[in-house]
């Protein structure tokens, strides 16, 4: 299965419209099966994904940046675990800087990789589906 990401605003909102497959602590998964305005294949034939990490909650570009690149890796990590659809993974909060006070350290690219791995899986596991799965409240 090829992976792609999605490319225009419009096929953004179309996933961010629909409903929560899967959300952890700091990230949400949203997903949308069927065709994207501009995208060239058909529903059911690749996967394609997006990410979103607001200035709201990684106000350094370096750290915007490692939680791009970790949510690309991971879903190329985790692709045929996901069913072929449209995911975009969103940032809903922020890392604390009490804790990870480098804007890029090991630690925190440890951290974001595991929450990215949980969420997937756990979307995986509930075929990602309009289900919302959550994780528990610590």
């Amino acid at each position: 299965m090829l992976v792609q990401h999605l490319r225009s605003r419009d096929q953004f909102q179309r996933v961010l419209d629909g409903p929560r497959a899967a959300t952890t602590e700091h990230f949400a998964l949203h997903c949308h099966v069927g065709a994207l305005p501009g995208a060239p294949n058909g529903p059911g034939t690749d996967l394609r994904i997006g990410a979103m990490v607001p200035k709201r909650w990684a106000r350094r570009a370096v750290t915007r940046n490692l939680i791009r690149r970790q949510i690309y890796a991971v879903v190329h990590e985790l692709h045929e675990r996901l069913m072929p659809a449209c995911y975009v993974v969103r940032l809903r909060a922020g890392f604390d800087r009490e804790i990870f006070v480098s804007a890029s350290s090991r630690a925190l690219s440890r951290q974001v990789r595991e929450e990215l791995q949980r969420l997937l899986s756990k979307a995986a596991a509930a075929g990602s589906g309009p289900a919302a799965v959550r994780e528990p409240a610590p």
